[in-house]
């Protein structure tokens, strides 16, 4: 019952994390479900785990939908809080066989651009599977609605998401050039590891330095982490190590600042990447290093 119990919790914080894109609040969530679940009437409830699933999906739905005022408040671009992994020590197949793309940093970006509802609908029903009259149910509209905001949000993530086809593999190939450039200042090696339109963002909450605006363009983009990295050894030496972030090869520096970087990689470059710099979302991160 242990195991079971487990692996139910671990779906239901996956359902939340992808809804709200942290996880605090994705855990809060499941805590509110799970004391929901005892309080109601068992009899009633036929299947306990699509209870809990909709259920953590109704609580989500209300704190994304005050969560949406704290974003727009929030000071530059909001960034989900990347999930943070140790790199496996060799390229395994049946791992890389496990790797969710609905996870990544890149999708969970063009998620927040969608309206709640969209949002809800879409993770419950296209990453989920869960039926659109059980969607309905949880936004409180009819079946027919709830299959419009899923398909209007398919549509969005289509026309916004940013390519991302690469290996684990080809990941880190791709990513250890660009670093290997970046800190030899090699300017024209950055831009052959660049798509034309990569864009960079960065997540510094107004705590941390981060632009405040999205980067777009291999030029512009290439001359900012050069600057990036120019400016950081004069605070000290610059140490980082690759990592799984959401799934996908990522790295985490320690110093001179923490830092997690992710990437979307597809045809042998970097299509873009997201600097999360802002302490509150790496509280995890943090005391989970050595």
């Amino acid at each position: 019952m242990g195991e079971e119990l487990g692996e139910l919790r671990r779906h239901l914080v996956g359902v939340a994390y992808r809804v709200l894109g942290t996880v605090g609040e994705s855990e809060d969530a499941v805590q509110e479900a799970f004391a929901r679940y005892a309080a109601a009437n068992r009899d009633a409830i036929v299947e306990p785990r699509a209870w809990l699933t909709t259920t953590t999906a109704r609580i989500c739905l209300d704190v994304l939908r005050s969560a949406r005022v704290r974003r727009e408040a929030y000071v530059g671009p909001w960034l989900p809080e990347p999930l943070v992994e140790r790199l496996p020590a060799a390229d395994d197949p049946a791992d890389e066989a496990t790797r969710r793309e609905d996870i990544s940093l890149a999708l969970l970006v063009v998620l927040e651009a969608l309206t709640p509802e969209q949002r809800v609908a879409f993770v419950l029903h296209d990453v989920f599977a869960v039926p659109f009259d059980e969607v309905a149910d949880v936004l409180h509209t009819s079946a027919e609605a709830a299959r419009q905001l899923a398909s209007r949000a398919r549509r969005a993530v289509a026309d916004g998401r940013v390519r991302h086809t690469a290996s684990r593999a080809e990941q880190q190939r791709v990513l250890a050039a660009f670093l290997d450039a970046v800190a030899g200042g090699d300017l024209d090696g950055i831009l052959r590891l660049l798509a034309p339109d990569v864009s960079a963002v960065g997540d510094g909450g107004g705590v941390v330095p981060a632009g405040r605006h999205p980067l777009v363009g291999a030029d512009v983009v290439a001359r900012f982490f050069a600057g990036l990295y120019r400016q950081a050894v004069k605070r000290g030496p610059v140490e980082t190590e690759f990592v799984l972030v959401n799934g996908d090869v990522g790295v985490y520096q320690r110093s001179p600042f923490p830092l997690v970087m992710a990437f979307a990689v597809a045809d042998g470059r970097i299509t873009g990447i997201y600097d999360v710099v802002n302490p509150a979302k790496l509280t995890r991160v943090l005391t989970a290093r050595p």
